[in-house]
């Protein structure tokens, strides 16, 4: 992956789901997309300007940031979460990430992840250079 060029801030997306909801398997879940979009994206805590975090309505027992607060560095980076819009037909148990984040990857070298179920929110992606992985 070739890193160069001027810092800019970049949207880095990823999403899963969880079968239920339940406190611990959706904070397992957020954790292990956000561990994977850090990792492949080579991302630090200082880079991150934000971190939006959405889920649908039927996951209500806890905050998915609390997923990041688990993580040695990043109890300091700002994180929101909110409900994702409920569109008839779409995509349950769904938990989405945003992170916003300064680095001199490319647009095209930006690595968005997707788990689970999620990867069918992005088949475009499936195979290419981003993670869209069944687990």
């Amino acid at each position: 992956m070739a890193i160069g060029g001027t810092a800019v801030n970049r949207g880095i997306r990823g999403a899963t789901t969880v079968e239920r909801d339940v406190q611990e398997e959706i904070l397992d879940a957020a954790e292990a997309l956000f561990r994977e979009i850090a990792d492949k994206n080579q991302i630090e805590p200082e880079q991150v300007v934000n971190v939006y975090i959405s889920m649908t309505k039927d996951l209500t027992s806890v905050f998915p940031a609390k997923a990041m607060r688990r993580l040695k560095g990043w109890d300091k980076v700002p994180v929101m979460c909110m409900q994702e819009i409920d569109v008839p037909g779409s995509l349950e148990k769904c938990i989405r990430i945003m992170v916003t984040a300064e680095t001199r990857l490319k647009q095209e070298e930006v690595r968005h992840i997707y788990h689970n179920r999620a990867v069918s929110l992005r088949p475009d992606l499936a195979g290419k250079d981003s993670s869209c992985k069944s687990r």
